[in-house]
């Protein structure tokens, strides 16, 4: 098959001359709507429930994120502009187990509830909150986007490149307009999210990945989250039906311990073995530039990690060409080839338009070219939805 290139469609609006992160708010304070996700209070304060924070907002005040705020008891939020805008294919995001090949229009918008020091998406990420961050936005309405979508093909749309979660109220505006239009939607997300807004996105968004950035509290807390909340999104978000698929990015000396590469795996094959999770390289960068780079081999034993704890789609991501057949999907009951990848690049495709093995018939979780989609099952001893692992993720 042909490489997908991947297409950047944004044009720079210029900020006032003076710049930086106090002309940028003034910029997005005036890109809002009237939040949904909210519980009102006394004394004209709010509580937001768009992220797993659940800020509460007292009138003149801005939540976590720095883009939720509170004017006079009403909460405003993101709306009407993106910040980044690409096209480019779905193993990007990546989803090895949706379309593959197919390409996605990415939008990204600005802000984020952590503050990750190795984010490589921070000149978006981290706007308001670091001076430097600095990524103007464009006015763009839900029609333009999913036209352009449509124009390129896409037949995804994918919310990404800051925390979606916090941009909610914006995403199902575009999303309810793309899924009449015929295309999946997608949210690329850290998974610090709540049960209300996993329902109030549930109705569009079909594709999840989650950054499961560690297995350790004390690493969440540093990055500006809580792990136990993250595990009981991922939890949600398999009961709720979402397809989730699972990133780890691997980092020397961070969260790359046989230990805690154990601990994940056997959580993800607890929640469902059918889960895809993708172990990553980590490359220095934003204020990160410490540790060595992530190499191979580390990607290699997590994967076997993987395998061994009994989940039955290990992926090791963005070093092509140097993880040998941790790229490729195989069927897990009789190892055919069903994918072979390089990269962003399908090889090789031999799912059938039922979903299935083509040699042995088994059923392949996922969303497949021709529509079939088969979720990802329970456990054999599934907890009923409660959030497995071992004791010390809370609090070690």
């Amino acid at each position: 098959m042909a490489h997908r290139s991947i297409t950047s469609f944004l044009t720079r609006e210029v900020l006032p001359p003076d710049g930086g992160a106090a002309s940028l708010a003034q910029a997005l304070d005036a890109r809002v709507r009237e939040g949904e996700l909210i519980e009102r209070l006394p004394d004209q304060a709010v509580r937001c429930f768009a992220c797993g924070h659940r800020c509460l907002v007292r009138p003149g005040r801005r939540g976590i994120c720095k883009v939720r705020f509170n004017k006079d008891g009403t909460l405003f939020v993101p709306a009407g502009y993106v910040a980044a805008l690409q096209c480019d294919p779905t193993e990007k995001k990546p989803f090895f187990h949706a379309l593959p090949g197919a390409l996605a229009l990415s939008f990204g918008m600005l802000g984020c509830d952590f503050h990750c020091a190795y984010c490589q998406n921070w000149i978006t990420s981290q706007a308001i909150r670091d001076p430097k961050a600095v990524a103007p936005p464009e006015r763009v309405s839900p029609g333009a986007l999913v036209g352009l979508a449509k124009k390129h093909q896409a037949a995804i749309l994918a919310s990404t490149y800051n925390e979606p979660l916090i941009t909610s109220e914006w995403a199902v505006a575009i999303f309810r307009e793309a899924v009449e239009a015929g295309l999946v939607c997608a949210y690329i997300s850290n998974g610090n999210g709540t049960d209300r807004v996993l329902e109030y996105i549930r109705p569009y968004v079909r594709l999840y990945k989650v950054d499961l950035k560690s297995f350790r509290d004390r690493g969440y807390r540093d990055l500006g989250g809580t792990l136990r909340n993250v595990l009981d999104t991922i939890v949600l978000l398999k009961r709720k039906g979402f397809w989730v698929e699972i990133v780890t990015l691997l980092i020397p000396g961070f969260n790359d311990s046989n230990e805690e590469i154990t601990d994940i795996a056997r959580f993800l094959a607890g929640v469902s073995p059918d889960i895809p999770w993708h172990v990553t390289a980590f490359h220095k960068d934003y204020k990160m530039t410490d540790p060595d780079n992530t190499p191979p081999s580390t990607l290699l034993r997590a994967a076997m990690i993987g395998r061994q704890e009994g989940l039955r789609f290990v992926y090791a991501g963005n070093l092509p060409g140097a993880v040998g057949d941790f790229e490729n999907t195989r069927c897990p009951e009789c190892a055919a080839l069903l994918v072979g990848r390089s990269g962003y690049r399908i090889l090789d495709y031999r799912v059938t338009r039922r979903g299935t093995c083509p040699d042995c018939d088994a059923v392949i979780p996922g969303l497949w070219r021709g529509g079939a989609y088969h979720a990802q099952t329970r456990p054999p001893d599934a907890t009923g939805g409660q959030v497995p692992g071992p004791a010390r993720a809370a609090g070690a």
